[in-house]
């Protein structure tokens, strides 16, 4: 069968992983640390999927760029030292592995560090299961085109062939900037508003209806 795409390039965390939460309460947690105000729940769900550093100038932006990376360290340390499980999304794991033999190519584009991903992806044993994968530390942060646009270059696909798949407005503004097509998944970190805002090809309210979707799209 064909498919409407031939490479889908999806998010991680609030996409694939569970890990929004955790994000949020580790951000607050580190502006705590610091005595910095601590961020409401919807300012630090906002935002995720930025890179770091663009995350803490978006929570505290009249600070210095030296309190950025104060922020940003204490962030890392909330996110690795917490006692707190991160699972999969249910019906992810076999998901993909069904994506693939489907014929599609997989890719992953996410504001996580290389060593945040690289762990993620051998912490689930999905490390295989991509073609290619770029994080903020190879790239431009989300908004800009840069990771899909690479995916895209490396992969050899053409963005109208190609759908990217995310929990947050920065994700779906991505795939617009780099003519790529969006879907939105509304069970992360940005509310069902915020990602019709941005005029997705599709909304999905949980993995396993995106997951059916992706199977009978042609």
């Amino acid at each position: 069968m064909r498919h409407a795409y031939d490479l889908i390039v999806f998010d991680w965390d609030g996409t694939l992983m569970d890990s929004t939460a955790h994000i949020v309460r580790s951000i607050q947690r580190a502006c705590v640390q610091l005595g910095l105000p601590e961020p409401s729940r919807e300012a630090a769900s906002h935002v995720i999927g930025l890179g770091l550093i663009d995350a803490m100038r978006h929570i505290h932006p009249q600070l210095p760029d030296a309190t950025h990376h104060a922020m940003a360290d204490a962030y890392r340390h909330q996110y690795v030292h917490q006692e707190e499980t991160v699972e999969l999304f249910d019906g992810v794991l076999a998901g993909l592995a069904a994506l693939e033999d489907a014929g599609y190519l997989l890719a992953v584009a996410t504001g996580k560090s290389r060593s945040g991903l690289n762990h993620a992806l051998a912490s689930t044993g999905l490390q295989s299961r991509f073609v290619t994968t770029r994080t903020v530390d190879e790239c431009h942060s989300k908004p800009h085109p840069d990771m899909l646009l690479q995916i895209c270059e490396q992969t050899g696909m053409q963005p109208a062939r190609t759908l990217m798949v995310g929990d947050t407005s920065h994700d779906l503004l991505m795939a617009r900037h780099a003519g790529t097509h969006g879907a939105g998944v509304s069970y992360g970190a940005h509310p069902l508003e915020v990602l019709e805002d941005c005029s997705p090809q599709a909304i999905f309210h949980s993995y396993r209806e995106l997951q059916q979707w992706l199977m009978h799209s042609n």
